[in-house]
């Protein structure tokens, strides 16, 4: 134990000192993250504190002695890719690459790292075949990264989740004897208090995505450390815990952006912590609730690192769930309430219905092999639909015809222009019709079957005389 403090002594030592240092050089060559409407600081900060992080964790781990090497082999499997993820971050933050090329830089990172011999091998004590495991171990390794990316939003944030999480990780290793995770972890628990010295609002310096990059795709090593370690399935709830509140942000922001029908990378402001600001709270007091909420979910998961009964780690599973939901809910995305009432307040039920009568009324008119028999099938379509009235239009004038009793104003009117001398109205009371149903797709489907059953050559009619 005197070493690993040693270790981590020495990363915080190099962090508090270093960090000052990088950022007064960045800032005296102006390269600096500039305000912007994402951005809640007011004023240009240098972002090149994981320049200070990785010099500092790598100093700590390189230097410690060959007995503390030894006994932790599955850190030096980690180090090229996080330097190489670290270096991806570092060209972003000078140079804006491009996304495809950052998540490029990530992949061969982990593939690094899995072909040195890191990696999940096993799932709940059963192994897993080379073709899952290496794409299960890069996916893994870019879920965590980006998460702890995307929360960088708020002075301290992103350096404190890192924070909880890693304490979190070395204290199940030291509960589990857990020697390798306890080595990796470490260090880069005194890396990252050196630098939330700087970072804790209000901020001087940032992380960067050097800095978010480095501690996510460390922390997604960890992970994979300590399932190296585990035997049971719902012991891996250890580092998703650990992790939780990075990875809902970023489970919520691809739900969120999945249902707007927007690009899944394109940035916007609705994370956690935005969130937490529109609701009024300040920057400092958002980035201590979830502070709160990490340091519930790191309690769960120090509990169901325990030995305890599978019941009880259940408990633990249901106990985070509901706190998640709890959260989430007062968080009031728009989204959500709006597909929960679709899901379970009848609006499924009701499309599904609407869709149907569509798909029937589509069958009807295509049947239809006259004008005659089209109207006729449309009328009885639309007062199945609970429409009010329909109004003709064409050469002859216009013509109404009550389709049901309908004693309240129409509340909505749809026209649909057939030729361009004919068209009819369709209007109804209920607005329950007009939601449930496709008005649109009701109208492109009677254009288009009327300009059919027109175009369509009418059956001959002979008249023979008899004498």
């Amino acid at each position: 134990m005197g070493e690993l403090l040693w270790m981590a002594g020495k990363a915080f030592l190099i962090a508090i000192v270093l960090t000052p240092i990088v950022r007064d050089i960045f800032r005296s060559y102006n390269m600096v993250d500039r305000p912007g409407t994402r951005k809640v600081h007011a004023y240009p900060i240098p972002r090149v504190g994981g320049i200070a992080i990785a010099i500092a964790y790598g100093v700590a781990l390189l230097t410690a002695p060959a007995g503390e090497v030894a006994a932790a082999p599955s850190v030096w499997k980690l180090l090229p890719g996080a330097a190489l993820v670290f270096l991806t971050g570092l060209l972003d933050d000078f140079f804006s690459l491009k996304p495809v090329i950052k998540i490029a830089g990530q992949v061969v990172a982990a593939s690094m790292v899995f072909f040195s011999g890191l990696h999940f091998g096993g799932l709940a004590g059963q192994p897993v075949p080379v073709w899952l495991d290496y794409p299960l171990t890069v996916f893994w390794l870019l879920l965590t990264s980006n998460a702890l990316n995307l929360i960088d939003g708020l002075d301290g944030l992103c350096a404190g989740m890192g924070l909880m999480a890693t304490l979190t990780l070395f204290a199940a290793a030291m509960l589990r004897n857990n020697t390798p995770l306890a080595h990796a972890t470490f260090p880069l628990v005194g890396a990252l208090l050196g630098f939330l010295c700087y970072n804790i609002n209000p901020a001087t310096v940032f992380l960067g995505d050097s800095g978010a990059l480095l501690i996510g795709f460390l922390l997604g090593c960890y992970g994979m450390i300590w399932t190296q370690k585990s035997s049971t399935l719902l012991s891996m709830l250890v580092p998703l815990l650990a992790l939780s509140i990075p990875l809902l942000d970023v489970s919520l922001a691809v739900l969120r952006r999945f249902l707007r029908n927007q690009p899944i990378f394109k940035a916007d402001r609705q994370h956690i912590h935005h969130r937490l600001l529109d609701r009024g709270f300040s920057a400092r007091q958002a980035v201590w609730v979830l502070y709160l909420f990490a340091a519930l979910a790191a309690a769960l998961a120090l509990l169901a690192s325990t030995h305890l009964s599978g019941k009880l780690q259940v408990v633990v599973i249901v106990l985070f769930c509901v706190a998640a939901g709890i959260g989430i809910r007062q968080l009031r995305y728009g989204e959500f309430d709006i597909a929960g009432q679709f899901l379970f307040g009848g609006g499924l039920k009701r499309a599904l219905d609407g869709r149907l009568r569509l798909e029937r009324l589509t069958t009807g008119l295509e049947r239809a092999r006259d004008e005659k028999s089209w109207r006729a099938t449309l009328l009885e379509g639309a007062r199945g639909l609970g429409m009010g009235e329909i109004r003709w239009t064409g050469p002859d004038g216009t013509r109404a015809e009550p389709l049901v009793m309908q004693m309240a104003p129409p509340a909505w009117t749809l026209r649909v222009s057939l030729t361009d001398i004919e068209s009819f109205e369709v209007s109804g009371a209920m607005p329950d019709a007009a939601s449930s149903f496709d008005l649109m797709g009701f109208a492109e489907v009677a254009r288009r079957t009327f300009l059919a059953v027109r175009a369509a050559p009418q059956p001959e009619i002979t008249v023979s005389a008899h004498s």
